[in-house]
């Protein structure tokens, strides 16, 4: 009886243990980030929140010293990447971090509401189905051979540009095999697939597709040089939830004319209208990420509403307490009043970093709290670096409880 209440406690006591040490994995994980941006020229300041020193991993000598230098110089002496290690208690290695050095970055803040239209490269398959045949058959002709965010950028040979094109290559080729040429996962493949006759000199394939998509996003930010980045998150297909691969894509003025507002567990959502005119057109989209669109506009910034060229902050410069969104949905850029409660520094989901509250009375009355699209960055006023804008790319809620926001805080 002895021995096995002994046994007990021991197994109790391994537990505790592996829970101790599990807890303090995640914690660690969170706490410190997996990378780091160091402005040349400046002494860092991190505040993990957790006791550990950091060293650098080659030479085990303290690291993070100013350094007055600008990048050039320091990839010509040493490199302007490095590793170092965060101990705990200063013995125990606990993570790697890895720094890069980096000259000082200025952008135009945004905050402004845009139309955002793509085009897919080549077509989107969304879907294959049953089609009844002039037979009155019901027939799957594409089942297991094209597959769901399938792109199809050629039939024949020749290529495929939007739907119409598609139908118009499929009834040209009448009951022969087609040979379809489809980009999936990054590589081109062949596939061939034989249509079925659905009425008189009219063929299909049982292929739902989609050629291109239309929204409303908000500027998140912009360079001297014209070139932004907008959104957020990455325009995503509707029906299958998957990234779209883009040819083309451009951006427009829009005008918000009506706001569903945010409650417990709902987010709440802009609806705007987009001006399609070539007047309207303020830039392109070049690319479509998890983390945002980007382009170059065409257009000068200022016509977007009034912002401000401020100094770009990193991720580790994030700290609790009162910092400040901005949005453009009133038709005038402004600032609004959070509470930042809980900062992850971690890699493990781009496009969740930060959980805030919105504690500024107007946006509570106006949004209920947090809307999907609403804004872009934020910029704590908490440190010493106060004209900083931190956080960029976040203008995609992730999740809301209490009116609080869970966003990416990421900037390329």
């Amino acid at each position: 009886m002895r021995k096995n209440f002994q046994k007990t406690i021991y197994l109790l006591g391994k537990a505790g243990i592996f829970l101790v040490a599990l807890f303090a994995v995640i914690t660690f994980e969170q706490a410190i980030p997996d990378k780091m941006y160091v402005p040349v020229g400046e002494k860092a300041s991190y505040q993990f929140g957790v006791p550990v020193s950091v060293v650098l991993k080659q030479e085990q000598a303290e690291v993070f010293e100013h350094i007055s230098k600008t990048v050039s110089q320091v990839k010509n002496e040493n490199p302007a990447h490095y590793t170092v290690t965060c101990k705990l208690f200063g013995i125990v290695p606990v993570k790697d971090v890895e720094v890069t050095l980096v000259d000082d970055q200025m952008v135009y803040t945004g905050g402004s509401p845009i139309g955002i239209y793509v085009e897919t490269q080549g077509v989107m398959v969304i879907g294959t189905g049953e089609i009844n045949t002039s037979d009155g058959i019901a027939q799957n002709p594409s089942k297991h051979l094209v597959k769901e965010g399938d792109y199809i950028l050629a039939v024949n040979g020749r290529k495929v540009n939007s739907k119409e094109e598609l139908i118009q290559r499929i009834n040209e080729c009448g009951e022969h095999k087609e040979t379809l040429d489809i980009l999936r996962n990054g590589e081109t493949i062949q596939v061939e697939v034989e249509p079925v006759r659905v009425s008189e000199n009219a063929y299909m394939l049982g292929i739902w597709v989609r050629d291109d998509l239309a929204g409303v996003g908000t500027l998140t930010y912009a360079k001297e040089s014209g070139e932004y980045a907008a959104l957020g998150h990455g325009v995503s297909d509707a029906d299958t939830g998957l990234l779209m691969d883009i040819e083309d894509g451009w951006i427009y003025k829009t005008n918000i004319v009506g706001i569903k507002k945010g409650k417990n567990g709902t987010p709440g959502e802009l609806s705007g209208v987009i001006d399609y005119a070539s007047s309207a057109r303020l830039g392109t989209v070049s690319k479509n990420e998890k983390i945002g669109i980007h382009g170059v506009l065409e257009k000068d910034i200022t016509t977007l509403g009034e912002s401000q060229y401020m100094e770009v902050g990193y991720k580790q410069e994030i700290s609790y307490g009162k910092a400040y969104v901005i949005s453009g949905i009133t038709g005038e850029n402004k600032s609004y009043e959070i509470e930042i409660e809980k900062i992850d520094y971690s890699e493990n989901e781009e496009n969740k970093g930060i959980m805030f509250e919105v504690t500024d009375p107007a946006l509570l009355e106006l949004t209920g709290g947090i809307v999907q699209g609403m804004f872009t960055s934020y910029n704590g006023n908490n440190t010493r670096k106060s004209s900083k804008i931190k956080g960029l790319r976040c203008s995609s809620p992730i999740s809301l409880t209490k009116k609080r926001l869970v966003f990416c805080a990421r900037y390329n």
